[in-house]
This record gives C-alpha cells, sequence and structure tokens, in this order.
C-alpha cells in the first residue's frame, strides 16, 4: 500500500531529525571554543549534553499537556480520540521513574562514549541493544526466541565484531583526537549503554506497556526525570576529578557546567549545536510515536537503519572519520540481523524466491509432461 503524504513526511521527518540529533551533539564535540581558564579547547561536557537531550523529550510531555488541554476546550471527546493523547491519564509519573534512570546513565554513557569514537561507529553500535534485548527478556519475561530470532542475534555480534575491528585498525594518523584507545573505550562504552537501554526496554514492557500510557506523555515524564536529577548531578560532577581522556575541561573534572557555559557564550555554535540536539530529539519522538501508530514499528526499525547509512555519509563527507570498506560488510550484516531478528524482508523475500521456483519448476514439468504426451500420440512411420 502507497504512502499518503502525511505518512511520507513524518517518516522523512524521522530520519532527518534523527541523523541531527547525533550529528549536532557530534559537531559540538569538535567545535573549539575559549574556556573559563582562558584556553581554547573542544566542547567536551557529555553530560550536559545529555540535559539538554532530556529537555529536549521534557518539551514532549508540554506538548502532550497543549494537545490534551486544547482538545479537551471542545467538549467534544475528541482527547480520547486523537492518537497522540488518547489513552490512560490515570497512572502515577513515578512508574516510570525507573526507565528514566536507566534511560539517563545510558544516554550520559552513550554520550562520554561518542566524544571518543566516530558518529557512525555510534549509531551502528546501538544495535547491539537487540542481542541484550533478547537475552533478558528470556531471562526476565519468560519469553522464548525462535531460530530466527537467534540467527539475527549471531549476525548482529557478527556485524558488530566487524565494526569494532574496524575501527580498531584504521589509522588516523598522528595528532588525530581519535586515538585507539579511545576509539576502542569509546565504543566500549556505547555498548555498555545498551545493556541499560536493554533493561529500561525490558522494564518498560513488563511494568509500563500495559498501562496503555500515551507515548508522547510517556517520554516526556521520562524527560522530565531525567532533565530533573540530572541536572541534580551536575553539582556533585563538578568536584569530582577525574584521569584522561575524561577530564579534558577547565577544572579536570568529571563534569563542567560553568565551563560549558562560558565555552557556550563565547561560540554561538556550541548554541546552535546543542539547540539542534535538544529541538531534533523532541521531534524525532514526535516522528516516531506517529510513524509506529501511522505506518509501523517495523517501518520505524527501518527508517533507523536509513539514518545510520545518513550518519554515516555525512560524517565521511564532513571528513570526520576515514573511510574504511570494512565497515560496509559490518553494517550488512547488522542491517540483515536486526531484519532478520524482526521478521522484515528476509524470510519474505526467500518464500517469494522459493515459491518463485517451485512454480518455474512446475510449469517446467507440465510443459516436459505435454510433450512426451503428444509425441506418444504422433504415428509412428
Amino acid at each position: 500500500m502507497a504512502w499518503t503524504k502525511y505518512q511520507a513526511m513524518l517518516a522523512l521527518t524521522l530520519v532527518v531529525t534523527g541523523s541531527i540529533n547525533t550529528l549536532s551533539t557530534k559537531w559540538a564535540d569538535f567545535i573549539k571554543s575559549e574556556s573559563s581558564d582562558g584556553q581554547v579547547r573542544p566542547f567536551e561536557h557529555p553530560f550536559v549534553q545529555a540535559w539538554a537531550m532530556f529537555l529536549g523529550e521534557f518539551l514532549c510531555l508540554l506538548t502532550f499537556k497543549g494537545f490534551y488541554y486544547h482538545l479537551r476546550r471542545k467538549n467534544d471527546g475528541s482527547e480520547d480520540r486523537h492518537d497522540l493523547v488518547r489513552g490512560n491519564r490515570e497512572f502515577s509519573p513515578f512508574i516510570l521513574f525507573v526507565p528514566a534512570m536507566c534511560d539517563m546513565i545510558a544516554t550520559s554513557i552513550m554520550y562520554v562514549g561518542l566524544n571518543l569514537t566516530y558518529a557512525s561507529s555510534f549509531q551502528m553500535l546501538r544495535g547491539s541493544v537487540i542481542i541484550f534485548v533478547g537475552v533478558l527478556s528470556v531471562a526476565f519475561l519468560n519469553r522464548t526466541l525462535v531460530n530466527r530470532e537467534w540467527t539475527g542475534i549471531i549476525f548482529i555480534i557478527f556485524g558488530l565484531a566487524i565494526v569494532g575491528f574496524s575501527d580498531f585498525i584504521t589509522d588516523n594518523g598522528a595528532g588525530s583526537s581519535y586515538s585507539r584507545n579511545n576509539v576502542i573505550t569509546g565504543d566500549l562504552l556505547i555498548i555498555l549503554a545498551q545493556i541499560i537501554t536493554a533493561v529500561q526496554m525490558v522494564y518498560e514492557e513488563r511494568y509500563v506497556a500495559g498501562l496503555d500510557i500515551p507515548a508522547l506523555q510517556a517520554v516526556g515524564w521520562e524527560g522530565f526525570f531525567g532533565f530533573s536529577i540530572l541536572g541534580i548531578l551536575l553539582v556533585p560532577m563538578y568536584f569530582i576529578t577525574t584521569v584522561a581522556p575524561f577530564n579534558d575541561n577547565a577544572h579536570g573534572v568529571l563534569e563542567d557546567l560553568p565551563d560549558a557555559l562560558v565555552q557556550m557564550k563565547n561560540n554561538y555554535q556550541l548554541i546552535l549545536a546543542i539547540l539542534g540536539t535538544i529541538i531534533s530529539i523532541a521531534f524525532f519522538n514526535f516522528a516516531g510515536i506517529s510513524v509506529t501508530k501511522e505506518i509501523s514499528a517495523t517501518t520505524r526499525m527501518v527508517l533507523d537503519s536509513v539514518r545510520t547509512l545518513v550518519i554515516w555519509i555525512v560524517s565521511l563527507m564532513l571528513a570526520w572519520q576515514k573511510f574504511h570498506y570494512l565497515q560496509i560488510f559490518g553494517f550488512a550484516a547488522l542491517l540483515f540481523g536486526m531484519c532478520l531478528y524482526n521478521d522484515i524482508f528476509i524470510l519474505q523475500a526467500y518464500n517469494r524466491l522459493h515459491n518463485y521456483y517451485i512454480r518455474r519448476q512446475e510449469n517446467s514439468d507440465g510443459q516436459n509432461e505435454a510433450i512426451i504426451n503428444r509425441r506418444a500420440d504422433e504415428p509412428d512411420c
């Protein structure tokens, strides 16, 4: 079935804003600005960037409230019919506190990892969440994975290994910020974050999914909790000294919010990059929820793979990383594994080809039999 113009717009919005979210965060990592100690250095404030992302998610809650009260003023019950706001609104927001904390920890770790590795690797390695979701679902949701899902997980592991190996052997040259140790550390941190994200997903499936909470509202409350708690944690982070490569700020601490604000003040590009993170994550969540409702969850997964490809291409065009042919095979293995795990395209294409071959074989056998029968009916000379 062909997409409507609205569905096509949602799909495009999902890919564009999802790509902008990662690219704007990585762009901020590259921007240099004068710090509070007078030195010019790159903007390395991953926890501040994560804080900005949660602000973007919190905007989803404000959007939900705006939609809800606008529809409620009509007094025609439309607030109970509109896809963005209908659902259970009589629940305790604190049921979302645990997934919000998982999201806060995972996002913070991922942004630390993104600061150390490539944007394309960051996006590809996030596919490892399927492995941990599958294992935790078996352990805590009493789910049984079928052979197709296990095979998909094997391909994902294979793809991740190729991506990691290509990062390890890529020579970025002297003076590059991408030292081998930094890249591998960043890759491992991203994979670690996916374990926490998987815990969040399994928790939400077990305790939140059955509550029928409007998705925009759920994202918004998680953004509110993440923004509030991480904002509080930024205070003690200012007093925690750390070691390289996690201390490249004015005071050599875990996070230096005053230094981040000074750098943003001294370079307007940083303000644009942070705003890009905030606005893009809000629209990305809105588009993602809408795509799931208007089209399907599997379409959202495919579009997320397109987003990975866009980020990779843009990173190469901007010379943020060097091309390595192994990443093609790694991305292909990841995409094949994710499609197989989610039962998208692979088995359907195989069944179509198999059925086509069977029909061809039956037609061929029928033609051969007709020729034999015709020759049998011919009189002997």
